[in-house]
């Protein structure tokens, strides 16, 4: 099944139609990767055992479960994309850490 690759490749898209920002992007990318990895949290901890089965079913853990998933095959291009994606998420953790310096106090 492709529908988690449709779905994070329509959220991109959309992105950048939208906002038309590099941070953007990098904002979304952060934002489904955590969110992936609570659902997993949730997944392995929780005592419901149909819901942790439909989690575990229809979403993957992480974003680099989406590159090992659809790229496994060619190594290369794995390695690659991860590498990509590490330096999207030192994007986002540049601008967490410029958004915390240049905190106004409430």
């Amino acid at each position: 099944m492709y529908i988690d690759l449709i779905v994070l490749i329509v959220l991109i898209i959309v992105v950048l139609m939208f906002f038309k920002r590099f941070s953007s992007f990098v904002f979304l990318m952060a934002i489904i990767d955590i969110f992936l990895r609570i659902l997993a949290f949730i997944k392995n901890n929780i005592g419901l055992r149909d819901v942790a089965q439909v989690i575990g079913k229809y979403l993957p853990e992480s974003m680099f479960d989406i590159i090992e998933k659809y790229t496994g095959s060619i190594p290369i291009l794995c390695i690659i994309l991860k590498w990509c994606f590490v330096g999207i998420m030192s994007f986002f953790l540049g601008y967490i850490i410029k958004i915390f310096i240049h905190k106004k106090k409430i």
